[in-house]
């Protein structure tokens, strides 16, 4: 990915880990992330075999900051991070208000409840940008910021952080040592859909890869095959598709707000926001740009930008519902290289001036 820096005394835990995207960034920013917990026990697999950590089977409601406690081994400096599920924040849930009635909206005060137990001397979160709206965010930084925390928070384009996706994150930094300063941009042209994915094996939809079994696209229905060979790049299924290829719901006046589904990719352009669902030709903008099929898992999770040789696949246990969950819940390695670069650049600063 990148070269990493050379770290000082830190080590971290990564809360609501998944399959290590968080882990895997800071890492390549030189901070020793030594275990990361998930609930899903599915994850184990892609979390260890491609981080240099242990994956901790658990509820965060079950565990204590002692539980974790070891897993710092007495560094200098301990940074806990976290993203919690993002789905009750999502723009859908908000405008469902399906958040009032989702549980997990909860596991933030359950991060903090760990948090204030321990008193890390670094945190960091990561989330959806209505997040910050919510009282629950508000009284989270209020609660930190009583205990001594400085809190530092932004709304960052991903594309600015090598991440080709229109994806838009909340990132908040506290710390007892002071301010954080948030990630620098990266001063390169945002990477492309061509530059990501543009080189790799054309496939017809159902095929795979035999270089690369995660280089596998989903199967179209006739209909499905019929409505992406209809589809231009960066249109949309209301300019591109004639009557009959139309499901019966889209025939009404409110089948029009479905606009942003059954598209195709640009090349020269970004990628959507990469969800669970990216496999899928009719959840969102995910047509190859122009092979007639759905993005492969593999191009999915070089555009959330994992690695080339990221390993996702449990041998002998192959599941796209699986997968795609893993690779669109994760935070895109890139974004979390440069939150670790400027968790390191605070704890060097500090580190220096003997604080």
């Amino acid at each position: 990915m990148r070269e990493r820096i050379n770290p000082i005394s830190v080590h971290a835990f990564d809360m609501f880990c998944s399959v290590g995207g968080l882990t895997y960034g800071l890492q390549q920013a030189g901070l020793k992330v030594n275990a990361g917990l998930d609930v899903d026990a599915s994850c184990r697999y892609a979390y260890e075999k491609n981080c240099d950590a242990s994956f901790m089977e658990a509820d965060i409601r079950d565990i204590s900051y002692s539980d974790i406690s070891d897993h710092f081994n007495e560094a200098k400096y301990r940074v806990l991070v976290g993203c919690a599920p993002c789905q009750p924040f999502s723009s859908l849930a908000s405008s469902r208000k399906l958040h009032e009635s989702d549980h997990r909206w909860t596991l933030i005060n359950e991060f903090l409840r760990v948090i204030l137990d321990g008193r890390p001397e670094v945190v960091s979160m990561e989330n959806v940008p209505k997040l910050i709206k919510q009282p629950v965010y508000r009284e989270f930084k209020r609660r930190l910021s009583n205990v001594g925390y400085h809190i530092s928070e932004d709304i960052v384009a991903c594309s600015r952080f090598g991440v080709p996706q229109s994806r838009r994150r909340l990132v908040m930094l506290g710390s007892l040592l002071g301010k954080v300063d948030m990630p620098e941009p990266e001063s390169v042209e945002p990477k492309t859909v061509r530059h990501i994915i543009g080189s790799l094996p054309c496939l017809q939809h159902g095929e795979s890869s035999g270089a690369d079994p995660l280089h596998v696209c989903s199967r179209l229905d006739p209909v499905n095959l019929k409505r992406i060979q209809a589809s231009r790049p960066g249109g949309s299924w209301l300019r591109d598709w004639t009557d009959d290829l139309l499901p019966n719901c889209y025939r009404k006046d409110s089948g029009k707000t479905y606009g942003s589904v059954y598209g195709r990719m640009q090349w020269d352009a970004l990628a959507p926001t990469i969800t669970t669902q990216f496999y899928r030709y009719g959840t969102g903008r995910f047509g190859h740009p122009d092979q007639d099929r759905a993005i492969s898992l593999r191009e999915g999770a070089l555009l959330q930008t994992f690695p080339e040789d990221y390993q996702f696949l449990v041998p002998g246990n192959f599941s796209f519902n699986v997968i795609g969950r893993h690779i669109g819940n994760a935070v895109p390695p890139s974004l979390a290289f440069a939150i670790g670069k400027a968790i390191n650049c605070h704890l060097k600063a500090r580190d220096e001036k003997g604080v």
